[in-house]
Order: C-alpha cells, then sequence, then structure tokens
C-alpha cells in the first residue's frame, strides 16, 4: 500500500499513481457522455441560478431588518446593520447541479430573530419582493422534522430552511461567516442544529476530497448512475445525493491522483465488496462543544441496528443510511455488481460509458406483482402535506413487508407518480380513491377520454379504512386471497374510520360506488350509516393522487402471502397522524400485477408486460391442464367467485 505525504480521510491511500494517458483519456469520453445525457445545464440557466440566489439573499437582508424594527424600534445601529446570510447546500453547493435541480437553500440570521419570525414574515416578503409572478407554488411546512418553506422561483425549485446563529447579534460582512465552525452550534435547538447540518456537512466534503474537479465528475457519473437504476432517494430508503456524494469521496480519498474515470471504476470494486456494518467515514470523529448524540454503535443499541453507515463528517455525527432497510440494501449491492461488471468491460474497451447508464427495467421486467400505495386529496393544499407524510413512511411499510416469510424482496420505487383527476360525482371520486385512472387530467389539462378502466390499477376485492388499502384480485398461483362471494363483479368490503374513532363497514364495487350510495341506511346491513358517505364534489371537481409501487420478489417455494396483517398496521399508522384528515386525504393500498400497471409509468420505447397467449388444444379448447381465467382488467370484470388467487390483504380478514 502507498503512502503520501498527506493522509485524506481515516486510513492512508491505496495508491497515489498519477492517471495513464488511457484513463485520461476515459475520463474524456465519460465527460462527453454525461454531455449527451444532459447532466450540465447552460451558461443562461446557471446565471438565472445567481440572480434567484442574490434576490434570496436581498429578501434576507429585509426579514432581519423587520424583525429588528419590530424588537428593538429604538436602536438604530441594529437596525442600520441587520442582516442575515443565505446558504446552499446538496447539489448545487457540490457543484453537480443539472437542468431542473433544485436549490437547497439555507437562511441564517442573528439572535432575536426567531424560527416564528422566520414563518411570520419570510412567506409573505418573498411574494412581496420578487417581481410579479416569479413566486408560485409556495408552500410553509413549520412542524416539519427540518422545517421548510417550499417553492418555485422562476421555475426553480426551492428548498428553504432557517437557522438564527444564537452568539450573534450582528453578522460579519457578507461572505465571512464560517459555519463549519463548531462554536456557532451553541444555543441552537435540535431542529436549529438539523438545519444548519446540511450546509456543513456539504462543506466539509468539499474540503476533504484531494482534486474537487475530479470528484466533481465522478459524482455526476455516480448520481446519473443511481437516477437511472432507481436507487436514489433517502426519504424511500436508498441513499440520496449527499450519501452518493460521501462514499464518492471516500473513493477520492484512498486514489488522490486518480482521474474521474477511474474514481468511478473504483467506487464499484470497493463499494461492491464494503464490510458492511463498517462505516464510511471521511475523518475521524470530532469532539465538539455540545452534550449532543453523536453516531456511536458502541454506546447507542439502535446505531448499530443501521445496515450500510454512512457517516457525515461535520460534528455532530450522524449516520446518513439509517433509513436504508435490508432490501433496499440488497437492490443496492445488485447494483454494484452490476456496475463493477460493466466498468471492467468500459475499461477494456468492450463497452461504452452510455452502457452503464442505462435504464432500470423495475416495471419492464424486474417484478410480477406490486403493491400501489396510493395517497388520495381533494384540494392541492391538503396533497402536499398527506402525500409527503404518507411518502415518508413507505418505507416503514417496507420494512415490515421484508419481514414477511413469503416475501425475498420489497423494494420500492424511489419515486412516486403525481396524478390530477377531474371527477363529477361521489362514485368517481371512490373510484380515482380507489386506484381508477378514469378520469385523469393530462397535463395539457384535457380529460383523459381513453384510459377509462384500462389503465390496470383498477379496484379489486379488499379491505380498507378511510385510509384504505385494497388488493387486486386477478386470479394467480403464486399469492392466494380469499373473498367472500359477492352479488357485484369484483365487490369489496371497506371498513371506514371516521373522525371520531368508529369503524364502520361498506360494500364497495369494482368501480368504487358504495352500496349506500341513495344516501338512505341498508336495512340490511345498518353498519351502513347514512353519516359515513361522504359528500359528492361539485362538478369537475379535482381529485390529486400519488402512487408509490412496491415490487416484491417471493422467497424461493412461496405459493401464498399473506399481507394483511403488515397492510392494516401501514393504514393504522397513517390514520392516526395528528393531521389526517378524513374529509380530504384518503390511502389506499392495493396489488397490482405487472401487466395491470397504468400506461404512464412506462415511457416511450418500453414494452409493457402482456399476458402469455393462452395454449389452445387441437380441439380449440384450453389446453389440457390449463385453467380457465377471468380477466379482471381493461374494464371487464370477473363474476364473483367462492375463492380466488390473488394477494391476500384486508379483504380475507374483514370479511
Amino acid at each position: 500500500m502507498a503512502t503520501s505525504e498527506h493522509t485524506w480521510g481515516i486510513t492512508p491511500p491505496i495508491s497515489i499513481t498519477l492517471p495513464t494517458p488511457a484513463e485520461t483519456h476515459s475520463t474524456h469520453l465519460l465527460l462527453e457522455e454525461l454531455r449527451r445525457q444532459n447532466t450540465f445545464e447552460t451558461a443562461p440557466e446557471t446565471k438565472k441560478r445567481e440572480r434567484v440566489l442574490a434576490d434570496l439573499q436581498r429578501i434576507a437582508n429585509e426579514f432581519v431588518k423587520r424583525v429588528a424594527r419590530e424588537k428593538e424600534p429604538q436602536n438604530e445601529v441594529l437596525i442600520r446593520d441587520a442582516r442575515g446570510e443565505v446558504f446552499t447546500y446538496g447539489s448545487y453547493c457540490l457543484g453537480v447541479y443539472g437542468p431542473g435541480s433544485d436549490i437547497d437553500t439555507l437562511v441564517t440570521a442573528p439572535r432575536y430573530v426567531t424560527r416564528d419570525d422566520y414563518f411570520q414574515y419570510f412567506p409573505s416578503l418573498l411574494e412581496e419582493m420578487a417581481p410579479q409572478g416569479a413566486i408560485t407554488d409556495l408552500t410553509a411546512v413549520e412542524d416539519a422534522f427540518v422545517p421548510i418553506i417550499k417553492f418555485e422561483y422562476w421555475g426553480i425549485s426551492i428548498d428553504l430552511i432557517f437557522s438564527r446563529i444564537a452568539t450573534l447579534k450582528q453578522f460579519p460582512p457578507q461572505g465571512q461567516l464560517n459555519l463549519t465552525n463548531n462554536e456557532y452550534l451553541r444555543g441552537l435547538d435540535d431542529r436549529e442544529l438539523r438545519s444548519l447540518n446540511g450546509t456543513r456537512v456539504t462543506k466539509e466534503i468539499l474540503n476533504l476530497v484531494p482534486e474537487q474537479s475530479t470528484f466533481r465528475l465522478a459524482l455526476r457519473a455516480i448520481k446519473l448512475w443511481a437516477q437511472r437504476r432507481a436507487i436514489y432517494a433517502n426519504i424511500i430508503g436508498f441513499p440520496g445525493g449527499v450519501v452518493w456524494a460521501m462514499m464518492v469521496a471516500r473513493v477520492c480519498q484512498l486514489y488522490p491522483k486518480a482521474a474521474s474515470a477511474t474514481i468511478v471504476s473504483k467506487f464499484f470494486q470497493i463499494m461492491k465488496v464494503w464490510q458492511w456494518p463498517v462505516p464510511v467515514q471521511l475523518k475521524h470523529m470530532d469532539d465538539g462543544p455540545l452534550n449532543v448524540r453523536v453516531w456511536n454503535p458502541r454506546v447507542y443499541k439502535s446505531d448499530s441496528y443501521h445496515l450500510m453507515p454512512v457517516i457525515t463528517p461535520a460534528y455532530p455525527q450522524m449516520c446518513a443510511t439509517f433509513n436504508i432497510t435490508h432490501s433496499t440494501m440488497a437492490i443496492i449491492q445488485r447494483e454494484l455488481e452490476r456496475g463493477a461488471e460493466l466498468t471492467d468491460k468500459i475499461k477494456a474497451g468492450k463497452l461504452a460509458w452510455k452502457d452503464l447508464f442505462v435504464k432500470h427495467t423495475f416495471f419492464t421486467a424486474d417484478h410480477k406483482y406490486y403493491l400501489a400505495v396510493i395517497a388520495t386529496s381533494t384540494t392541492k393544499e391538503a396533497h402536499k402535506i398527506w402525500s409527503g407524510f404518507v411518502e415518508s413512511k413507505v418505507r416503514v411499510l417496507v420494512g415490515d413487508l421484508e419481514r414477511v416469510p413469503s416475501v425475498a424482496i420489497a423494494r420500492p420505487f424511489n419515486k412516486g407518480y403525481e396524478r390530477e383527476h377531474r371527477v363529477k360525482s361521489d362514485q368517481e371520486t371512490q373510484e380515482v380513491q380507489n386506484g381508477s385512472l378514469a378520469y385523469l387530467v393530462h397535463d395539457d389539462g384535457e380529460d383523459d377520454a381513453n384510459v377509462k378502466k384500462e389503465n390496470g390499477v383498477e379496484v379489486k376485492a379488499e379491505a380498507e379504512t378511510e385510509f384504505k388499502t385494497e388488493s387486486k384480485t386477478e386470479p394467480k398461483p403464486e399469492v392466494k386471497e380469499e373473498t367472500k362471494a359477492k352479488p357485484d363483479p369484483e365487490v369489496k368490503t371497506e371498513i371506514k374510520r371516521e373522525t371520531n374513532g368508529e369503524v364502520k363497514k361498506e360494500v364497495k364495487a369494482e368501480n368504487g360506488e358504495s352500496a349506500s350510495l341513495d344516501v338512505k341506511s341498508d336495512p340490511e346491513n345498518p353498519s351502513v350509516k347514512i353519516e359515513d358517505i361522504p359528500s359528492a364534489p361539485s362538478p369537475g371537481a379535482k381529485v390529486y393522487t400519488t402512487t408509490h409501487y412496491v415490487g416484491l420478489e417471493l422467497a424461493e417455494g412461496a405459493k401464498s402471502l399473506d399481507l394483511s396483517f403488515q397492510v392494516n398496521a401501514f393504514k393504522s399508522m397513517c390514520g392516526l397522524w395528528d393531521k389526517f384528515d378524513a374529509k380530504h386525504n384518503y390511502l389506499s393500498i392495493q396489488h397490482v400485477k405487472n401487466t395491470n400497471l397504468p400506461d404512464d409509468v412506462f415511457e416511450p420505447g418500453e414494452v409493457k408486460p402482456m399476458r402469455p397467449a393462452r395454449r389452445v388444444a387441437a380441439n380449440g379448447n384450453p389446453a389440457a391442464g390449463q385453467k380457465r381465467r377471468n380477466a379482471s382488467s381493461e374494464g371487464h370484470p370477473p363474476p364473483a367467485k367462492r375463492q380466488q388467487s390473488s394477494l391476500q390483504t384486508p379483504a380475507a380478514a374483514a370479511g
């Protein structure tokens, strides 16, 4: 092992060999491919970002001045010198942003400015001081884990967080506030510490790599690879951008003289054999001025449960990968092994860099069965909050599913599909809530006239709460569900949870229509009450949905699958959220077979899985031994059965 006069990271480098001409040429080819892949934005777009940040700095200064005038109106010096400072973090700060990237932004202010002041003044100041029409989709989430204001400024998505610097009453001149100074952490609460952490971590990463330009190009390649392979999303249970950055930075430390193409190749070679749970660390643990918890599996038992720990370099050090589950870890390791094989062939000249960035096959080939987690709201504002909460909990459902013996892997897709629907009745609203795309509104604002009962997310037999779960009941040999025969095709039982905590049952047909939509109590089913029936929206009302898909890999030899307990537990957890509003929010989970996936999850040129053609005997009848099946999708439901082989969700438990 080679050594150098300077050790980057916690161990000496593996090699300090300078790039060969072949490695330099490979890096040039990599750069050209990344440009072809549109990972770099144009100079005018970058200038636009700089103007946006300059505007935010101007607004931050005025914000601090206004608070100073209100709190100390007689202190002219304080008011005169009052100013805030805007920092960035994430991809923009790292220098690896591209077209459409958001800007993660932090507003800091002196100690007399509070978080309450921030949420009271800053949203209105944005609209007041920005050019007319520049601010859109403004949403303030004050009680988030990291309180945040989200908006778009000239079409650029901005995530704006806040922290005061409790040790300063006046800021130094612009550009002289160094947030990596641990003394600035004194006097802050947990939310303020988390807000500062993003910028502090990003700055530390850049300070801990030997050559920033090499690091940036390699990171662009790894980010694009992770996005294309659908393993990029911290909230879902995969590494996020900062985690991939720290992993690439560690490889840069081990090969401080290497070219970017070499770093990419070594990244896969090293990470595929990393001895987890040995952590990825860029520096030794720091001692700091605070009595706060830092990551330490010897002291904190919960830290020892982290599967792939990647530790942030800024004090207080934390594990940035606590969200990773056994399933997502298995998928990451598969992709690292695939990447290692591909980069070996690229190095040998057998493949080109473009082959590394081939898109995933999550919907086209990887799974036969999926769960669709559908969050629905009746207003756009309510949906931003509700869908965000559900998204943050999908990894909890995945963790529960992967503990089922029949499930080998429960793989969540790394993004949700947002859809808008136009409905004219309560019946249509319920169809949308249960997965129908019959009333989809396209981006051009036109209603969908051709999708009706054709996109494969149709509602099937299930039991559900007001924040429901449902299951496709198309016959399938691998997974099993017992459902009672109903008078209508694919009739379903629901359990509705009212705001007072009562739970009521209601019968729903395949299109989601309630058996008691005539607004009368059902004499044959007294549990169905008038007050259970949601009021019909006005004609042409919009309904908003976000759907997250979880691909299921069954364990070898699995013949049946009962997920009713896990699904009901997830529904209950979401329904107990203090911001859940039964009037506006709804959650359903249903089983979808690959042949019934909606068309909009496939990109042009991708082939949607099709049902295998039925084998026909010479006499024209189905081949011997082949069971006759009823097509339960494409708008033609089968008649009710005594028992169907399907994914068992609460229908069996509630029936």
